[in-house]
């Protein structure tokens, strides 16, 4: 089997490459090759024995897209996108990225197919930013969308993309609507969710952490590890079940952050806690308010795809994954 991640070199992108690379089967069959792209060189994960290409590009960019399916992957984990702050920043740039290179890259699948016969799987990260408020409590499988950030409408298009070229077989193609992945490793990013790691990442190594909003705000999440996994599994399950409608919430963890501050204290003690500013920005506050915060994903999870239940257990998660399994003292 082939496997291409666009994307590769994002977080999610590494860590999906990484497991791969160590389980070395993918839908009951053995990864022979796997092919890695973002717009920056990616990583190649190690102890992998199969073929490994990696390379950068811009999938917006002529013959990009084209170049990628040219050795015909068999499944297409399609990741590459800019993040919610910087799409709402800059115009351009995120419908260049997050639309024009979504669409250059099921354009090339599709041109490929018209050589001869090619239909691979496609696996798209869509957001729960696809949603805009006022929201009900929960929100249901077939509540609409109407996104209230250029971020959430250029995933809301990916996704109709997808449905639209899955219906016409050009590829065999599910969108995985991803809840804020938390706690994101490493620096902060430009998203705006960003805070919702920080203020447990950073005070987990002792060092300090910005909160910008109420402790009253709630959101939807689940952990890296969770992400990985939902990827996987929407790789590998029948997708007859699915009919037309080919994009799905993902399980998560409702909670606010007055939660998530309570779990961090119950796993690192008062002293993480009280590492955390609370520094009001009006800007990110205005953001967020305009994001779901509870879901009742009921189809993905008669499909078995599965998320954390505490805030504890992603902490935890965090700790094991990144921090070696003990916190710094």
């Amino acid at each position: 089997m082939h496997v291409l991640i666009t994307g590769a070199g994002g977080m999610i992108g590494r860590k999906l490459a990484a497991r791969l690379a160590h389980e070395k089967i993918l839908a009951g069959r053995e990864i022979a090759r796997l092919s890695l792209t973002d717009i920056m060189m990616p990583e190649k994960p190690a102890g992998f024995a199969g073929s490994i290409d990696a390379w950068a590009a811009d999938l917006a960019a002529p013959g990009a897209a084209e170049a990628a399916i040219a050795k015909r992957p068999d499944v297409i984990f399609h990741l590459a996108a800019i993040v919610s702050g910087e799409a709402e920043a800059d115009f351009d740039k995120g419908y260049r990225v997050n639309l024009d290179g979504t669409r250059a890259l099921f354009e090339a699948i599709r041109a490929e197919g018209q050589k001869s016969p090619y239909s691979p799987r496609v696996v798209f990260t869509s957001s729960i930013a696809v949603f805009g408020a006022p929201f009900p409590d929960p929100i249901p499988d077939d509540f609409f969308t109407t996104p209230l950030t250029s971020y959430g409408t250029q995933k809301a298009i990916g996704e109709l993309l997808l449905a639209d070229y899955s219906r016409r077989g050009i590829f065999d193609g599910i969108g995985i609507r991803l809840p804020t992945i938390c706690i994101r490793p490493g620096k902060p990013n430009k998203a705006a969710s960003g805070f919702f790691s920080g203020i447990l990442r950073e005070p987990l190594v002792g060092m300090e952490a910005v909160l910008p909003v109420s402790d009253e705000v709630r959101h939807w999440h689940a952990s890296p590890r969770a992400a990985v996994s939902f990827l996987i599994h929407a790789a590998t399950i029948d997708l007859a079940p699915l009919g037309a409608r080919r994009n799905l919430s993902m399980p998560g963890l409702s909670a606010t952050v007055g939660e998530q501050i309570a779990a961090l204290g119950r796993v690192a003690g008062e002293k993480a806690v009280r590492l955390i500013r609370r520094e009001p920005d009006p800007a990110i506050a205005a953001i967020v308010a305009g994001w779901p915060t509870r879901f009742d994903p009921k189809r993905a999870l008669a499909l078995g795809f599965r998320a954390e239940t505490s805030f504890d257990d992603i902490i935890r998660i965090h700790i094991e994954d990144e921090l070696g399994g003990m916190i710094p003292r």
